[in-house]
């Protein structure tokens, strides 16, 4: 199969750059040795009972039900940790998730589910290096969060047709082909949801505080123009580099040029020093943002009064007494190790590595090649997204027939307390998806 290359020269100078957040949602292992490209070693797919496997009750992980047999390759491709990001996390409930998965779920048709592992770090080459990799090892799919470079692991994987599930990701190469799986509505949690809510508040004018990499920025480009003008509000996009520490020039503007509703976008500490500067202004409009924004860091670094009222799109309903969150928590206390639980990557990771698994219940194991997968895949019927607190998902492209890839409709709101915690989540634009 195809091996695609990626020169230096072809790619923006390289600096610190944090992780795209379009992961809903979005690692070093413990057992990953790293090679030279940034890639761990393949996964554990022992289905013994865990040491801690009594702490949670059959009733919420499910009961006993070990993979048996010859072991399936999944690939799982994650940032890990650099300088200016860490989402380690991503593969510690990556290994939780497909133990609990290989011990009460049967695996993938009866068979465990072999992780192979690697990290990119978040340099585009080392994610098509990482790409290639998985084609290389015959991996039948790829299971991965919210890449910062989406573009660059996709292309080997597209070229060897090889089925791709992705927490969130903005790519318009991603999101319109038909062999990628998406489980957030990108529409809804990059666009619609801030354009909602401005005119729900009578304002005109959003400013998007969006991190300066291509992952996160595109759909602000492309799509975004249409969506705003419909809506009948204007949007400024205020991109700001992913070093950039001190957001106090951009915040002074907004503050003063009429911008009802701030939006931002980025990992943790970029949506920390952006709520910071607004803070330090005064910005007295409506702040809005993501889930990957949201965690103690954040909890601890910015006022409570200035995360009061704050909204959150969320793709999933962290922290809540959902049946469906506290199965994440469970399989997260059972099966895996040092797991921020209301940390918005790791939610979003165990969707992405369960819902995989969702959308394959009942296959067979002589459908595990590639091309089976990927049409089992697109026969299931639409179903609760796990962790997703009522959010449906279905991979049959007609979530939304302009990008096939994406699986969901809508998504879930909620606005914080004055101690930066979600109060009530409200659904919007859930509707079924057809046939």
């Amino acid at each position: 199969m195809p091996r695609v290359e990626i020169t230096r020269t072809s790619i923006a100078p390289r600096r610190k750059r944090r992780r795209s957040t379009f992961a809903l949602l979005a690692a070093p292992l413990a057992a990953v040795t790293l090679l030279a490209a940034g890639c761990g070693g393949d996964g554990d797919t022992s289905t013994g009972p865990s040491a801690s496997a009594s702490t949670a009750g059959d009733s919420v992980l499910g009961p006993m039900n070990p993979a048996k047999g010859a072991p399936v390759k999944i690939g799982f491709v994650s940032d890990g940790k650099y300088p200016g990001s860490d989402s380690s996390v991503e593969g510690r409930v990556a290994d939780a998730t497909v133990k609990w998965i290989n011990e009460r779920k049967g695996g993938l048709g009866g068979r465990p589910i072999q992780l192979v592992k690697c990290e990119d770090q978040g340099d585009p080459a080392k994610a098509t290096d990482c790409g290639n990799r998985m084609v290389e090892e015959n991996v039948a799919a790829v299971v991965m969060g919210g890449p910062a470079y989406p573009d660059a692991v996709w292309q080997p994987l597209h070229d060897a047709n090889l089925p791709m599930f992705f927490t969130g990701v903005s790519s318009n190469n991603v999101l319109t082909d038909p062999n990628a799986h998406v489980l957030a509505d990108a529409v809804f949690g990059a666009l619609g949801l801030p354009a909602g809510l401005a005119k729900e508040k009578g304002v005109k004018k959003v400013s998007a505080i969006v991190i300066d990499i291509p992952a996160a920025v595109q759909i602000y480009k492309t799509q975004a123009p249409a969506i705003y003008k419909a809506a009948g509000v204007e949007l400024q996009l205020v991109t700001v580099p992913p070093d950039q520490a001190d957001m106090t020039p951009q915040a002074q503007r907004i503050a003063t040029d009429g911008t009802g509703v701030v939006w931002v976008v980025g990992g943790e500490p970029f949506c920390i020093a952006a709520f910071n500067a607004l803070n330090s202004v005064g910005y007295t409009g409506t702040t809005a943002s993501i889930t990957q924004c949201l965690g103690d860091s954040t909890r601890k670094a910015v006022p409570g009064s200035f995360l009061k009222g704050m909204v959150i799109g969320a793709p999933a309903p962290i922290g809540s007494d959902d049946p469906s969150v506290k199965q994440f928590e469970a399989v997260s206390e059972t099966y895996g190790t040092n797991i921020d639980t209301g940390n918005g990557v790791a939610i979003g990771m165990f969707a992405s590595m369960a819902g995989f698994r969702e959308a394959l219940e009942g296959v067979s194991a002589s459908e595990l090649t590639p091309a089976g997968i990927a049409a089992a895949i697109k026969k299931a019927p639409e179903r609760d997204l796990p962790a997703g607190g009522g959010i449906r998902f279905r991979c049959n492209g007609k979530a939304n027939p302009a990008l096939p890839a994406s699986c969901v409709r809508g998504g879930l709101s909620t606005t914080l307390d004055d101690k930066g915690q979600p109060t009530t989540y409200t659904p919007l634009s859930q509707t079924p998806i057809p046939d």
